[in-house]
């Protein structure tokens, strides 16, 4: 079960993710703690797994890949979660993947340089499982994007 966080918690959390380079002692003066304070705090939240890492979040947009599509995937037979998801962690190209309902297995947002990026990357998910076919959809433009947090 997961642990149970305070307002302060809270408030530590939503400061990381809004700047996961501030300091201890940053965090500390806005949330009125010492910095020794907010980091038993955090080491707590990652000890429990309410903080399961900390990442870089590249803009890939930023290294020119700016194709982007949705891959529907469809599995011969049941493929488990875990074994799509160790098929394709390692697939740059892949931002994020889902195990869906409906006729398709799994739903792929896959960003890539152009077209025949896209295709190579395509190529790769297609042959690192149990993959029976996929139906792709290229974006044209986003047109609502809001940042989760």
């Amino acid at each position: 079960m997961a642990e149970r966080l305070d307002e302060t918690d809270e408030q530590i959390l939503a400061e990381l993710a809004d700047n996961a380079r501030a300091t201890f002692a940053e965090i500390g003066q806005r949330v009125n703690l010492s910095a020794p304070a907010v980091k038993r705090r955090v080491d707590r939240m990652l000890d429990s797994g309410v903080i399961r890492t900390f990442t870089t979040v590249v803009d890939r947009t930023a290294l020119g890949w700016t194709t982007e599509a949705y891959v529907q995937v469809f599995c011969h037979g049941t493929i488990a979660p875990d074994q799509l998801r160790a098929a394709w962690q390692d697939i740059p190209e892949v931002v994020s993947a889902a195990t869906v309902t409906g006729t398709a297995d799994a739903m792929l947002h896959v960003l890539a340089r152009d077209m025949r990026h896209l295709e190579e990357a395509l190529e790769r998910i297609r042959s690192s499982a149990d993959i029976e076919r996929s139906e792709s959809i290229v974006v044209l433009s986003n047109i609502i994007e809001r940042a989760l947090s």
